[in-house]
């Protein structure tokens, strides 16, 4: 396992006990809010941010399976998702049939998937080796921790990057993505997309239902990874 990895893994194992948070990239500094039932702790995010979440999606180039380098500006001009995962990590290999499924529900917006493995190249083709995974993915192997400082991140896998046509970030989830949650952030953007609403009143609102659905979850006793 790569240096990197080894380094991720270790701190994924610290944070286990976290429950994974949202955040809009402005407000990728505050806690959960406590819930009087059953407290959520606070974001991994919080301790993990190296440098501030960047307003736009950041010029970076990494190899796919085949080893052709590829630039995530490529993908831009459509709805984005881009998720840090690793073969190793267990809630990462949960959340690929989701992201699988959100790439199809969603093609008529466009929206593409592009998963940067944490990972060494080999590991990540022994994986997908009949698996069909039908999302681009770029391999990050000792560089996934300064492709994920670059979106203010450190030690936190899996997250999620989600950003609009132009390539603006509208949300960061942190930990295991959920349906629910990616609906609502999804169709936040295309209301924005639309001119339904503005870009600050869906990151508000983004921020107000991933809590509460953060909440439903907590008194349910369904812990995030």
């Amino acid at each position: 396992m790569p240096v990197a990895s080894r380094t991720l893994a270790i701190v994924l194992v610290t944070l286990g006990g976290l429950s994974a948070g949202f955040l809009s990239y402005r407000d990728s500094r505050q806690p959960a809010s406590p819930i009087p039932a059953a407290p959520i702790p606070a974001s991994p995010l919080a301790a993990g941010s190296v440098r501030p979440i960047p307003d736009a999606v950041p010029e970076l180039r990494m190899p796919d399976l085949a080893g052709r380098e590829k630039s995530l500006r490529d993908f831009l001009g459509r709805p984005l998702i881009i998720n840090f995962w690793a073969t190793w990590c267990a809630p990462c290999r949960r959340e690929i049939p989701l992201l699988q499924q959100l790439r199809q529900a969603y093609h008529g917006d466009g929206l593409e998937i592009v998963g940067i493995a944490v990972d060494s190249r080999a590991d990540v083709a022994n994986y997908v080796r009949g698996r069909a995974v039908n999302y681009p993915l770029l391999i990050g192997e000792d560089r996934g921790l300064a492709a994920a400082e670059q979106f203010g991140m450190q030690t936190a896998l899996p997250f999620s990057v989600f950003a609009d046509a132009q390539g603006r970030i509208v949300a960061v989830k942190i930990g295991e993505l959920h349906r629910d949650e990616a609906d609502y952030i999804l169709g936040a953007m295309r209301a924005v997309a639309a001119g339904r609403m503005s870009l600050p009143e869906a990151k508000a609102g983004m921020a107000q239902r991933l809590r509460e659905l953060a909440t439903e979850r907590a008194r349910a006793g369904v812990k995030d990874s």
